[in-house]
């Protein structure tokens, strides 16, 4: 069997990393290798599982305290020795505490029960829009699967109710209880009831759609509103709509990363609008009125007489709109003079008689420029 990697590198960040970074590391990769997203690639199928196995460590405070104590073998579940780690206690660590509450009773005979409500697992999926759509929010329908509660048996898993019955060898507290002689004295044992699986129930006659599961794999069409101003790689999330949870637990939610297209004309700087507009020497020289694309459509705009390229000027307002906050960035429009090529003999005759009647007085930039080289190199 291959040797795990180390869980901090596998979702890229350091040991020192906080709890945010962690859940922000890990959707991040888990995107990447959603099977959504690499349909019938095995390697990315596994990296997936990987990112999820070490998230599941990493976002536990119990778990990661003994995985950085212990390594691997600090959340293996076959874990024996050596993991005390200074006396520090096992509660709420998952399947690492029962193993220890197995041996030792629980630390003082208190236990951990495995058949309470139990949370549904979090989804996550991906959902590519326009630029227009991600400035002014959008509706989207996506297409999920998901666990959902049998809507034969309600997530009883039997035929009938007076199916469920209470465990007779544990008396549905899904685990039994021994005392074991050692040299040490008598030592108090709890182990997961063989008979109930652990949950406390025994089901006589199990529901026939879900196999007394209590739950079956369900594909659904969810809309989601993403809303105005949303930025590329920022996610949504949708309460309860993630998979079932189990005894009464609640249902997990649903993560929806935003992925936004390039813009021919547009780019993006936080919630303002950046654009270049080409425009000609004649225009820029001479002053024009121009139409500018912004997202609300083309607008006017009067360049004055003399604009230099590279000049920027700004439509208040005309950006996107702040996410969750009224109010709007602004459209910075940056101006490109256009040096013509392909000039014909005409052009070129009148370029040449407009340089000669310059008489230096328009080009103040460049005669400075060449001044400062002279005294630079002393000629």
């Amino acid at each position: 069997m291959a040797e795990k990697r180390d869980y901090y590198e596998v979702l890229g960040v350091d040991k020192s990393a906080s709890d945010d970074e962690i859940k922000k590391a890990y959707r991040r990769q888990a995107k990447k290798y959603h099977p959504d997203l690499n349909p019938g690639n095995k390697e990315a199928e596994a990296k997936f599982k990987e990112v999820g196995e070490a998230y599941e460590v990493l976002s536990d405070p119990q778990k990661r305290s003994n995985y950085d104590q212990f390594g691997h073998a600090g959340v293996d579940p076959n874990f024996g020795a050596g993991g005390f780690g200074g006396g520090a206690g096992f509660g709420g660590f998952g399947d690492l505490g029962d193993i220890f509450g197995d041996i030792f009773g629980g630390f003082g005979g208190q236990s951990r029960r495995r058949n309470g409500p139990q949370r549904g697992r979090d989804l996550e999926t991906a959902v590519t829009i326009t630029f227009e759509e991600a400035a002014f929010g959008v509706e989207e329908d996506l297409r999920i699967n998901r666990t959902e509660a049998c809507p034969d048996c309600h997530g009883s898993g039997a035929q009938r109710p007076e199916d469920v019955q209470t465990c007779p060898v544990c008396n549905g507290t899904g685990q039994v209880h021994s005392v074991q002689r050692t040299i040490l004295g008598n030592m108090q044992t709890v182990t997961t009831c063989t008979n109930c699986g652990g949950s406390g129930k025994i089901i006589k006659n199990p529901c026939a759609k879900c196999g007394g599961k209590g739950s079956i794999r369900k594909q659904r069409n969810i809309k989601v509103h993403i809303p105005a101003g949303i930025d590329n790689g920022q996610t949504v999330s949708l309460r309860g709509e993630g998979d079932a949870g189990q005894r009464g637990g609640p249902n997990g939610d649903l993560f929806v990363t935003v992925t936004v297209r390039p813009h021919p004309l547009f780019r993006r700087n936080g919630f303002d609008v950046l654009c270049d507009v080409p425009v000609t020497f004649t225009q820029a020289a001479l002053g024009a009125e121009m139409e500018v694309p912004t997202l609300d459509g083309k607008v006017k705009y009067t360049i004055p007489e003399g604009t230099q390229s590279g000049t920027v000027f700004r439509l208040k307002g005309k950006g996107i709109p702040q996410l969750k906050r009224s109010g709007r960035g602004d459209q910075y429009v940056k101006v490109a003079v256009e040096v013509p090529t392909h000039l014909s003999a005409k052009q070129k005759e009148l370029l040449k008689e407009f340089a000669s009647l310059d008489e230096g007085k328009n080009h103040e930039k460049q005669n400075s420029f060449f001044d400062a080289v002279k005294k630079m190199f002393g000629k």
